[in-house]
């Protein structure tokens, strides 16, 4: 986490200027930047790696040395497995024909809830779904497996008409329905996916900044009575902390029950 430059933040000019203190430089796109940790290597891709093998490792151990008993690893490893099978699959895609796709789906969610949760992990700080090329070739990927199966159980032609050509329309409808539906299907649908989740993290991460920087600018810039006012920020920033983690659970929730409609809408026989 470090303070934007004069050229990629916005500069706010507080009251206590006047009395001769500095202004508060507040962060802004600047604090998403950062050099290289090593040749191109940057911080973003290393919270990746880490992710990764975090999800890896972690779904590994609890799978290990499975047993009637869970141990706290096994339970935790169940409930993410359960949760995504029965409330994301089940309600989207059904059982019969989703159980196929939940194993890349729990690691769907896994892997981006862990990406947004290291915003709010101490060191990391910084949530890696905040750069849009993550979430866009996440997004790629189900974009890739959905249109992958509507072609295979449909054919090419058939899974377009059906897309384009709904039954029991009026025909003039589908002068206008026919290029929406191909344009949401394959353009608009991976765009939403990845701007929804890295717009959230990225003006979450911004307004956390703010608060921990603001309250920082109190504590040590101004002095003073300014410091005891440090309190509100510092206090705000732990509260938005909370609700951001509930913020990135949420997102990568979304990613993936959307990612679950897409996939139940090329198996559908009509969609």
């Amino acid at each position: 986490m470090h303070r934007a430059g004069n050229g990629d933040a916005l500069h706010l000019v507080n009251v206590a200027q006047a009395a001769g203190g500095e202004p508060f430089h507040a962060p802004g796109p600047g604090d998403f930047e950062f050099p290289p940790l090593f040749g191109f290597f940057t911080k973003p891709m290393l919270i990746v790696v880490l992710a990764a093998l975090f999800v890896g490792i972690g779904f590994y151990l609890a799978a290990r040395r499975a047993s009637l008993v869970p141990s706290k690893g096994q339970f935790l490893g169940e409930g993410v497995y359960g949760f995504v099978r029965n409330s994301i699959v089940g309600d989207t895609i059904g059982l019969r024909d989703g159980l196929k796709f939940v194993p890349y789906l729990v690691t769907l969610f896994s892997f981006i809830a862990v990406l947004n949760l290291s915003g709010i992990l101490p060191v990391l700080q910084f949530p890696a779904t905040s750069r849009i090329a993550i979430p866009l070739f996440l997004a790629l990927i189900s974009w890739v497996i959905y249109n992958y199966i509507g072609i295979k159980r449909h054919g090419f032609v058939g899974y377009f008409k059906a897309m384009m050509f709904p039954p029991g329309l009026p025909k003039p409808i589908y002068v206008l329905l026919a290029p929406l539906e191909l344009l949401s299907t394959v353009i608009i649908r991976p765009i939403t996916l990845t701007l929804r989740l890295t717009l959230n993290m990225f003006a979450g991460h911004l307004v956390l900044l703010v608060c921990i920087l603001g309250g920082e600018y109190l504590l040590v810039e101004k002095g003073g009575v300014f410091a005891a006012l440090s309190v509100v920020p510092f206090a705000f920033s732990i509260v938005l902390t909370f609700f951001e983690a509930f913020v990135q659970v949420l997102q990568a929730y979304v990613f993936v029950l959307l990612s679950a409609l897409y996939i139940a809408g090329a198996l559908a026989d009509e969609h």
